[in-house]
C-alpha cells in the first residue's frame, strides 16, 4: 500500500484482507473462507481463526456470519488485535463492503 500526495508518495505499508460483506445477502464472509481471494492478500489471519477456536470466541472460526454491523465491528478489532495492526481500513463499492487491516506503516523516504 502507498499513499501519495501531487503524485509523490508519502506513505506506504501493507494490507491484509480481513474479510467482507456481501450488502445484497447480508452476511460477513472472513478472508481465510474466502476461495477467490489470493493467498498472499490473508496475511496472517489463520492465526486469528486459531485464536477464536482456542479462547472460544465464536464468530473468528466460523467461514462467516449474518452481517451485524457491531459484530463485523468487533471481529475487525480483535483481527486486528491478534494480528497487531496498526489501522483499519473499510471501502464500499457496489454491494460489497471489504475490510482490511494496516500493518509497516512507514513514512517514505524523501
Amino acid at each position: 500500500m502507498a499513499r501519495s500526495r501531487d503524485g509523490k508518495v508519502f506513505l506506504t505499508g501493507r494490507l491484509t484482507v480481513i474479510g467482507s460483506v456481501s450488502v445484497a445477502q447480508q452476511t460477513y464472509l472472513w478472508s481465510w473462507a474466502n476461495e477467490s481471494l489470493p493467498h498472499a492478500a490473508l496475511g496472517d489471519m489463520e492465526r486469528v481463526r486459531q485464536f477464536g477456536e482456542e479462547n472460544g470466541y465464536p464468530v473468528l472460526p466460523w467461514p462467516g456470519f449474518k452481517n451485524d454491523p457491531e459484530l463485523v465491528a468487533e471481529a475487525r478489532m480483535v483481527a486486528a488485535s491478534v494480528l497487531d495492526a496498526e489501522g483499519l481500513w473499510a471501502e464500499s463499492m457496489d454491494n460489497v463492503q471489504l475490510h482490511f487491516m494496516i500493518h509497516d506503516l512507514a513514512l517514505a523516504a524523501e
